[in-house]
């Protein structure tokens, strides 16, 4: 055993046979010789931080040359705002909040419910398709399984008169399912905030289900179940008409309000949809029936698809009274407000573009703050759109402009889908608290209806 200690200048590795200088009679390596000569010590170390200084100095001097290209490297992002969008989407993609796309209406009147006729990975007719999906950096959406509203004649005065409502909306389930199915490499199917990271992490589309208006549950909260259990996860409390369950703002000004905000039966509805998890969405409501059900909801809740009133004032915005009661303190709720690109919710007729639904988006940050605004866009299911927003592709386009506009990558990470998860994230928290607690669902019926014999029990 040698009773030599190592020094620093000991080799990490032994030398297994070291050559000796049979003439000189030395046991030193020239390795070893190499690497204890000062001078040559000297001249390596020199180079390496003439090369350490010239690098610092080109990335100091000249960063607007090289940032674009080389950003990744130095954990930055590009100067231009195009470019920098695409890098943050890279790893935070558009998770549009609600009624991104209404293709399954679009199926059923453009290819009577025949999902099997549509080939979504050619251009489709409107605003969303697979090639621009990809385009546009989405990460996930909700498909609308949207059925208008009744007229009054066809319901009758106190919404008993059948309609086909309810089989209309399951069509529109199935649908969608056969559509996402269809597409197996491109969409998975998601019921849930961890559906979606596994569908984003997997590289493909996180594909969830949502309901665009109370009149689609045939004033029944056994259908709201029902839909849940086939993956439905928000259901808007109105569409543009009154319902059984609460007010709507209608479409133009003017509509005389039913209830005042909330029955008595849309309180137990939203009890019923905190308890399995459904987001409650506030798009299309009257301000009675936002405030009401933000104070009443134990959990967070949506605006799927509306801007702000203050920016463009129609009922269909949302108020700066109602922004100032979403947050974190005290009498305000958690939620998120995804922005409508609709023309006419945006700007004066011919005024909407890019920057007019940057402002909307800006407004709603400044009242209600940062994380708690998204994007809700309504493609599909709008008849024109914004210059500079023609469809799913122009996402980048928008959120270059909001990062022209000072927001970080961690707010427009919140914008684009962050936000979203954490109120839906909220929302399955609070249903996994209540299912423990036990509650039970709730059985009420609507009060006008005589077909169910009442029981006292």
């Amino acid at each position: 055993m040698s009773s030599q200690t190592p020094t620093e200048n000991s080799s990490l590795l032994p030398n297994p046979s070291p050559h000796h200088d049979e003439e000189s009679g030395h046991g030193q390596s020239k390795a070893t010789q190499f690497e204890s000569n000062p001078r040559t010590r000297g001249i390596i170390w020199g180079t390496l931080t003439v090369v350490f200084v010239a690098g610092l100095f080109l990335l100091l001097g000249f960063q607007h040359l090289l940032e674009d290209k080389l950003y990744p490297l130095f954990g930055g992002l590009p100067k231009d705002p195009l470019l920098a969008a695409l890098a943050i989407m890279d790893k935070a993609p558009v998770i549009v909040g609600a009624v991104l796309s209404y293709l399954p209406i679009l199926t059923r009147h453009l290819f009577a419910n025949n999902a099997s006729a549509i080939d979504l990975k050619s251009r489709m007719p409107a605003h969303v398709d697979i090639p621009r999906l990809r385009e546009g950096k989405v990460g996930g959406f909700f498909w609308s399984v949207y059925m208008g509203c009744p007229s009054e004649e066809e319901e009758g005065q106190n919404y008993l008169s059948a309609t086909w409502s309810v089989r209309d909306t399951l069509e529109q389930i199935d649908v969608a399912r056969a559509l996402i199915e269809k597409y197996p490499e491109t969409f998975q199917f998601a019921t849930g905030t961890d559906d979606i990271k596994s569908a984003i992490k997997n590289g493909k589309i996180a594909s969830l289900l949502g309901v665009e208006g109370g009149h689609q549950l045939g004033n029944s909260l056994a259908v709201l179940r029902q839909y849940h259990a086939l993956g439905v996860r928000y259901v808007t409390l109105t569409h543009t008409c009154h319902n059984v369950f609460a007010d709507s703002c209608g479409f133009l000004p003017g509509i005389i309000p039913r209830h005042g905000g909330l029955s008595s039966l849309g309180r137990t509805l939203i009890d019923e949809m905190n308890r399995l998890g459904v987001l409650v969405d506030l798009s299309h409501t009257s301000d009675a029936t936002a405030a009401q059900a933000l104070a009443h909801s134990k959990a967070p809740v949506i605006w799927s698809h509306s801007s702000a009133r203050a920016i463009h004032n129609v009922p269909r915005n949302v108020p700066d009274d109602i922004l100032r009661l979403i947050g974190a303190g005290e009498g305000q709720k958690d939620a998120i407000v995804m922005v409508n690109f609709a023309p006419f919710f945006v700007a004066p007729p011919d005024k909407a573009d890019l920057e007019s639904v940057a402002n909307h988006v800006d407004h709603i940050a400044k009242i209600a703050g940062r994380k708690h605004v998204g994007l809700g866009s309504d493609y599909d299911g709008i008849g024109s759109v914004p210059v500079g927003l023609e469809d799913v592709s122009k996402y980048p386009a928008l959120i270059a402009e909001l990062y022209k506009r000072g927001w970080n990558k961690y707010e427009l990470a919140g914008l684009t889908g962050g936000n979203l998860l954490r109120v839906f994230e909220g929302a399955e928290k609070v249903s996994r608290e209540l299912q423990r607690a036990g509650q039970q669902p709730s059985y009420d019926l609507y009060k006008e209806r005589k077909d169910i014999p009442r029981s006292e029990l």
